[in-house]
């Protein structure tokens, strides 16, 4: 009999696990069976909308873009890269990207500032604070073209704000009329009517900054602006990549507040990319060349897009290296 040098007492022999014995923790999970099945079925619906509404319209505008089609002929014919090449000495489409560029640019900047601002405002559990969230995102639920009708009936040049100025001798400003005054009243409309959405998004990037930097920051004698430059700032990276991303691809499409505002004018000086697209398309009845206009829009705000979210990560890198 062998003793144990631990317990003095005998050793106990333990049993050893036979040849057919289940290893532990190698048991049947439940619930593994028919897994892949399950998993198809609640991706379905979701492949079958981006499916839907994503590919099969980007392909058709593919495909489009290589036709002449006017809308109505029942067979398109063919005529393989036209519509591109066509692209390339038009210029009303070389005016519309100035004029999309300079409003997804200057748009983009007022709406980050404008929205970083007031969130920085409004980042307090008030009454106060909770009404002016409302009010500052209540334009966003409003139509674009609601919006343009409405600030068309103020800007007008009989509108209400013109009417105001003539009846007290002043000279009626041309908001709509002038070419550079009507871009810069659409660059200002947009950003009114848009900004409350980053407003929001500022708020839950704030909201999800760690009270302790801010707090030791302060402690060890940071000013305001040193907190706000070197804590709160930083810690937004990622907020602020997803405004400037959503604030240009959304710019990059503005139509619908052209049509209602300016209808493109004063001949055609605030035609944006998208409206040139829908003019030429059911206007004029060109769907194949609006269709690679639509594709080359895609394109550019795909590699805008990518180029700026890759940009901001590196800026985020070099802060937290």
């Amino acid at each position: 009999m062998r003793f144990d040098r631990e317990t003095g007492g005998p050793r106990r022999r333990t049993a050893t696990p036979g040849r057919h014995a289940r290893p532990p923790g190698r048991g049947r999970r439940p619930g593994v069976r028919g897994g892949g099945l399950a998993t198809a079925i609640m991706v379905l619906p979701a492949t079958v909308l981006y499916t839907g509404l994503l590919a099969v319209p980007v392909a058709l505008a593919g495909y489009l873009s290589l036709t002449d089609w006017d809308g109505f002929s029942a067979n398109p014919s063919v005529v393989g890269t036209a519509n591109y090449t066509a692209l390339l000495d038009d210029p009303d489409l070389r005016h519309s990207i100035t004029v999309t560029l300079l409003l997804a640019g200057l748009g983009t900047v007022g709406l980050n500032v404008l929205g970083l601002g007031f969130a920085l405002l409004l980042n307090g559990s008030s009454r106060v604070n909770a009404f002016f969230r409302m009010v500052l995102f209540y334009p966003h639920v409003l139509s674009a073209l609601v919006i343009g009708f409405l600030w068309s009936a103020i800007l007008g040049t009989t509108g209400a704000v013109n009417s105001l100025i003539t009846s007290r001798g002043g000279e009626v400003l041309p908001f709509l009329a002038d070419p550079d005054w009507a871009l810069a009243t659409l660059v200002c409309l947009v950003v009114w009517s848009a900004f409350g959405v980053n407003v929001v998004l500022y708020l839950a990037g704030l909201q999800a900054v760690p009270r302790s930097l801010t707090e030791a920051a302060r402690i060890d004698g940071a000013t305001k602006w040193q907190v706000f430059r070197h804590v709160t700032l930083p810690a937004l990276g990622p907020s602020v990549t997803v405004n400037i991303v959503l604030s240009l691809v959304t710019l990059l499409k503005t139509y619908d507040l052209v049509v209602s505002l300016t209808a493109g004018g004063p001949a055609g000086e605030t035609r944006t990319i998208a409206y040139l697209i829908l003019w030429n398309s059911f206007h004029d009845g060109r769907l194949g060349l609006g269709s690679a206009q639509s594709v080359v829009l895609m394109a550019v705000t795909a590699t805008l897009a990518l180029l700026v979210t890759r940009l901001r990560r590196r800026s985020e890198m070099a802060v937290y290296s």
